[in-house]
């Protein structure tokens, strides 16, 4: 089975690391000057779970991508998709599979109009990871899974298959029957941490040591949910529980990192992950008082950024 992994930032380098170090023939996209650095110094992980250096891994650019894979890996930011998809286009055959690990849901429906809806799977990950000044991937954190599945639910044989080289890449791999479920919860989390943390330029626990701190960051949690709730997919007793104690924790450092993004003064998924929320919780007469306002400073920051 061969593997196209859409570059080598934290996310791709990562999970594509894992990949080629377990046996998978993995293929990386990537920009001329990233080709001469994993030509030099090899891709790089630094990990909690064991550090690795891959020599001179696989690498293809845009210009000389003629074959076709059996498997996309896209793991770039939301406002690089459109780049993205012009880049891999070629690699995209009549039966590859693409696994966007992208946040939110708008991705798939760009995805859909290119490549045809039977050809994107859903897919998701958990990871905190970044780039070094030496462009090496940092795990920062020992939390690593990917999960993905068909979008109409229940498996099939190319999950199966994919599944079964995927599992021994020593990241927390799952094929997933309620995959789009699980990419609802994870853009509720997401999206009330990033809304909330941005807004109010601080961590989740220096926000509930102001007056009101925690009914602002559960009234968001609220707001998401509702929304998602709206969209068919209500998050789940569990998972609304864990995800309450992690927005309650009294001294808890956790941002987003599109916090960090912004702190950074680099680009942030506004529209992505805050403002087709927005969207669709308008289109079901959901109100979101606070994800609005988290949704327009950002658009200013962007307004700024861009002057």
């Amino acid at each position: 089975m061969r593997i196209l992994v859409v570059g080598t930032g934290a996310i791709g380098g990562y999970f594509g690391g894992r990949l080629l170090q377990s046996g998978a023939d993995v293929t990386f996209l990537v920009r001329p000057r990233r080709a001469a650095e994993l030509a030099s110094a090899g891709l790089v992980i630094r990990s909690p779970t064991g550090d690795v250096t891959l020599p001179n891994p696989p690498t293809v650019q845009a210009d000389a991508l003629k074959q076709h894979f059996d498997v996309v890996l896209l793991s770039c930011k939301a406002y690089d998709l459109d780049d993205a998809i012009t880049s891999f286009a070629p690699a995209v055959g009549p039966s590859t599979a693409i696994i966007p690990l992208l946040n939110g849901m708008k991705h798939l429906d760009v995805l859909d109009a290119r490549f045809g809806r039977a050809r994107v799977l859903g897919g998701l990950c958990a990871i905190a990871a970044t780039l070094n000044e030496q462009r090496e991937v940092v795990q920062l954190q020992p939390m690593q899974s990917l999960s993905f599945g068909e979008r109409d639910g229940g498996s099939s044989d190319r999950v199966r298959a994919i599944f079964e080289i995927f599992q021994r890449g020593n990241f927390n791999a799952s094929a997933s029957d309620h995959v789009m479920q699980d990419m609802w919860e994870k853009w509720v989390f997401l999206s009330s941490l990033a809304a909330s943390t941005t807004l109010m330029r601080a961590p989740v626990g220096v926000i509930l040591t102001a007056p009101g701190g925690k009914d602002f960051l559960l009234g968001m949690l609220d707001e998401c949910s509702a929304t998602a709730a709206a969209a068919g997919y209500p998050p789940a007793g569990a998972f609304f529980q864990r995800v309450s104690g992690m927005l309650t924790a009294e001294g808890s450092p956790m941002t987003a990192s599109m916090f960090r993004d912004l702190s950074a003064g680099l680009p942030v998924e506004a529209d992505h992950v805050i403002g087709d929320l927005v969207a669709r919780a308008d289109a079901a007469k959901v109100p979101v008082p606070r994800l609005r306002i988290s949704y327009t400073q950002l658009k200013v920051y962007e307004a700024q950024r861009q002057s």
